[in-house]
């Protein structure tokens, strides 16, 4: 080894795991999330040759948006996510990032966002963008450590990117927007109560007020589970028959939700940390795939 070559290989490194530490703070698995769904909503709503200038806008503004919501989320949950197993190892419970300037960084791309959506794409996304973050951090993210419903504030949020989406495009906010809102609003539930059965024992270590801390025993986790999927199954249906998806998405759309209610009642049944994984991976593959029925099969 050369003289000064470790010492070069670690100047080199430190910004490089800086960089990755800022990039964690987005929550970039999430980012993924809303902009697949932003941009399925953007070309449902598309009549004609797509613009695709304007998807770029829509996505790099959205995608900054959801960025700071992430990044701000985890610098005011800092303490509570020190105290939770999964998620010890943040960047900032770690301490490998310091809380002001990860709030700041937080703050600086949240605003580049919503000025980006109101400049580059129109205002009616720009409004959306600014009260998704409003809620999700303002409300949501707070009522964590207060109340159960806290999952079901922050299901309002959580299914906003396809109102963005479709407001870049259309300028407005039709059934068919409300539709897709409802899909994602719906397939949050089974989603987010399987973590929560998963992690029960971390989030109240945290002091977080999921449903499954608050009732341990499970039965009322199951029902909402049940309850919320089996909701899903009909609005599933929707796009059909609102003219947005033909018959191929409409049977697509039966079997895959059903295949999610199936799970989502076997999680209610048996109530093990197993079944609750298996009905997570199920609420993963759920969204691509009903997505892909409806891109593929747009009417």
């Amino acid at each position: 080894m050369r003289p000064g070559s470790s010492t070069a290989e670690t100047a080199v490194a430190r910004p490089l795991a800086t960089i990755g530490d800022y990039l964690e703070l987005t929550k970039p698995s999430i980012v993924w999330l809303i902009l697949m769904s932003t941009v399925v909503a953007f070309y449902l709503a598309s009549d004609g040759p797509l613009a695709y200038w304007l998807l770029l806008h829509t996505v790099v503004g959205t995608g900054l948006l959801a960025a700071g919501s992430g990044a701000l989320n985890q610098w005011f949950e800092r303490e509570a996510d020190g105290k939770m197993r999964r998620t010890e190892n943040r960047p900032l419970p770690a301490g490998r990032l310091a809380a002001f300037p990860a709030m700041w960084f937080g703050v600086a791309i949240s605003v580049a966002g919503m000025i980006y959506l109101f400049v580059a794409v129109n205002p009616l996304a720009a409004l959306i963008g600014v009260l998704t973050l409003a809620s999700y951090l303002f409300l949501y993210t707070p009522l964590k450590s207060r109340t159960w419903l806290s999952t079901f504030v922050g299901a309002f949020p959580g299914a906003a990117p396809p109102l963005i989406g479709w407001a870049a495009v259309r300028n407005e906010l039709s059934w068919e927007a409300w539709v897709l809102f409802a899909i994602l609003f719906l397939w949050q539930f089974p989603h987010f109560y399987a973590i929560a059965w998963m992690y029960r024992e971390d989030y109240a270590r945290a002091g977080i007020l999921m449903l499954p801390v608050v009732e341990p025993d499970g039965a009322s986790t199951g029902r909402q589970i049940v309850a919320y999927a089996a909701v899903l199954v009909p609005i599933s249906l929707a796009p059909t028959w609102l003219g947005v998806a033909g018959s191929v998405y409409f049977f697509g759309a039966l079997a895959i939700s059903l295949i999610y209610l199936a799970f989502g009642i076997l999680s209610a049944r048996r109530k093990t940390g197993v079944q609750a994984r298996r009905l997570l991976q199920a609420s993963v593959l759920y969204l691509p795939l009903i997505y892909c029925f409806l891109v593929l099969n747009k009417s």
